[in-house]
């Protein structure tokens, strides 16, 4: 009997043991990228949102700006402009909202000139008592505003560059001493598209690579220490493959990494200030352009963690006439570096005028807050609206 009883507390020791163990395990593998502005990585559209955030080498529209605009001379459309709307975590408040107006307009055949406002709204927010016992309700904000131009190299290569200005007003001291954080970046891009022949179908192939939110750091008002804003390099292909005359359907890829170093963490034996001086010198230290190389070689874990980092999607997209439109895709994220993983479904209508198109996201994990987000998007073709003034 007491044999029995000793093993039953052994087995009992072993197993609290090996899952103590696991749970501090699994603490110390999670270890997300920091960065400020988080408001840049957010889809702000209905058609790449319900494709599972994809867009780097889809088909190219009037939202191209976020995703590649280095695909806007390959719009057959002249011009476009676009409204997008996006309530955000929903499940959490309800008066978080993202707001995108993007637009192009073609020069002759062969550039275009693109930009976009975003506009990422944190409702009411009511700040920490202070000492004199009284708190405040802010209502803090992040916004954006760039411009770009993309020029064909040849009927199937094209580049773009673009600059921007973030400003963010999401800072954690609102005394009179603080002030908003700003910033300036660039984004640089490639498209490839060419006709290729699989069986009896001639397939239309897009390849394109963006690298956005190359620029300086941000300081949010806190102390002297400016924070990386989320520099990414986004790899993406598409095929999009004819049926008949009215029907086609399109699968696409992404994979994207974000450009900052790792944030260092704290080492078994080492004291608080050999740590914080270790995080200024192999973190706040480092330049913008530094951390860029400094991400890909960085992380605690080696290889293994830095594939981790990569964060993959993809969708399809079956459309009818080129007037009506389905489309599902699924997004991942390593549970180590935040674990977004969700599917997306969505659907669009389009007329000669406009077009409209919704997305929503279906978390795969329980209590994500991501969950039953909504996208909406409203675009006009230009063209469209200059025929139907032509006709009257």
């Amino acid at each position: 009997m007491k044999k029995t009883y000793f093993r039953l507390l052994g087995l009992t020791l072993l197993c609290s043991a090996a899952t103590t163990a696991m749970a501090h395990e699994k603490q110390d593998m999670f270890n997300p990228e920091r960065y400020e502005v988080t408001s840049q990585t957010i889809a702000p559209d209905a058609r790449a949102g319900s494709m599972g955030d994809t867009g780097a080498a889809t088909d190219p529209d009037v939202n191209s700006q976020y995703w590649n605009p280095a695909k806007y001379p390959f719009n057959i459309s002249r011009a476009g402009v676009s409204l997008n709307y996006t309530p955000w975590l929903r499940q959490l408040v309800n008066d978080i909202d993202l707001a995108y107006v993007a637009g192009y307009y073609r020069i002759g055949d062969y550039s275009a000139v693109s930009g976009s406002l975003r506009y990422f709204s944190l409702g009411e927010v009511q700040t920490d008592y202070d000492q004199a016992g009284s708190s405040m309700t802010v209502n803090p904000y992040e916004m954006s505003f760039d411009v770009a131009y993309s020029l064909m190299l040849s009927e199937k290569f094209s580049i773009a560059a673009a600059v921007r200005w973030i400003y963010s007003d999401l800072k954690y001291d609102y005394t009179e001493d603080s002030k908003p954080g700003s910033a300036f970046a660039a984004d640089i891009a490639c498209y490839y598209q060419n006709y290729i022949n699989i069986g009896q179908r001639e397939c239309q192939l897009g390849l394109g690579l963006d690298i956005s939110n190359i620029g300086s750091k941000i300081n949010m008002g806190t102390d002297d220490r400016s924070e990386f804003i989320p520099t990414n390099m986004r790899l993406g292909a598409a095929l999009m493959v004819p049926i008949d005359e009215y029907n086609k359907f399109t699968i696409a890829a992404d994979a994207n990494k974000l450009l900052v170093p790792t944030y260092p963490k704290k080492e078994d034996g080492e004291s608080n200030e050999d740590y914080q001086k270790r995080v200024q010198k192999d973190y706040y230290d480092v330049s913008s352009i530094s951390g860029i190389f400094k991400s890909f070689g960085d992380a605690p874990g080696g290889f293994k963690e830095e594939m981790q980092e990569v964060r993959w999607s993809v969708g399809a997209e079956y459309t009818y006439n080129d007037r009506f439109s389905v489309r599902a895709g699924y997004h991942n994220e390593s549970a180590n570096k935040g674990n977004r993983k969700y599917f997306t479904v969505g659907a669009g209508f389009k007329m000669s005028v406009f077009s409209l198109d919704a997305g929503y996201v279906i978390a795969t994990a329980k209590s994500n807050p991501l969950d039953q987000t909504l996208r909406f998007t409203l675009a006009f073709d230009m063209d469209g609206i200059k025929d139907l003034f032509h006709r009257r």
